[in-house]
């Protein structure tokens, strides 16, 4: 671990490699899983902002769960807000396009100009996870491994791009600018001395 600003931060984003695989996953850390997608609370009217948009860029099962129940829920383990689900498990902002691969309908109504929120950032950053121990004090920056994942570590490898760096602008959008140069000097140390 290595304590960079007031944030833990796994060695692991320096040390392993990855670059998501599409071809291969098609997308699937949208749909695997027992919950959605953390979701900031500061995120929060920020979804209610876009589900009013979006609902051509999803299927019609999420449509019907977000005008019931709205885009998110708290999970009643970790009592903090995550995206919803539907009944197959997939996250009610996923659709898919003609090859089968996942894409968030929110990304794609950003892409296209029709919303300024691209996607919760917990998206933005994954294969990294953030912990927040609010009674503690403390926010732990992690490497979340998942065998669904083992292409985009294959495809990492093959590319030479850590964790950190694949995660780059997700990173930079919630810690800003100067905890990534930090981030990079880190990397740099470790290089270094391997």
């Amino acid at each position: 671990m290595y304590a960079i600003q007031d944030k833990l931060v796994s060695e692991d984003i320096f040390t392993h490699e990855f670059v998501c695989n599409l071809d291969a996953c098609k997308g699937a850390c949208c749909w695997e899983g027992d919950i959605g997608a953390p979701v900031l609370d500061s995120e929060l009217k920020e979804l209610d902002k876009v589900n009013k948009i979006i609902s051509t860029y999803l299927p019609l099962e999420s449509v019907k769960i977000i005008e019931k129940n709205g885009g998110y829920e708290k999970n009643k383990v970790t009592e903090s807000y995550v995206t919803s689900l539907r009944k197959d498990g997939a996250c009610v902002y996923m659709n898919q396009d003609e090859k089968g691969i996942a894409y968030c309908g929110i990304e794609k109504a950003y892409n296209e100009g029709k919303t300024k929120f691209k996607k919760p950032v917990s998206c933005h950053l994954y294969p990294i996870r953030i912990l927040e121990n609010k009674t503690q004090g403390f926010t732990a920056v992690n490497y979340d491994r998942w065998k669904i994942c083992n292409p985009a570590c294959k495809n990492g490898k093959k590319l030479g791009v850590p964790v950190f760096q694949f995660v780059k602008d997700g990173l930079i959008r919630r810690f800003g600018r100067e905890f990534f140069r930090e981030l990079n000097e880190v990397y740099k140390r470790i290089q270094r001395s391997s």
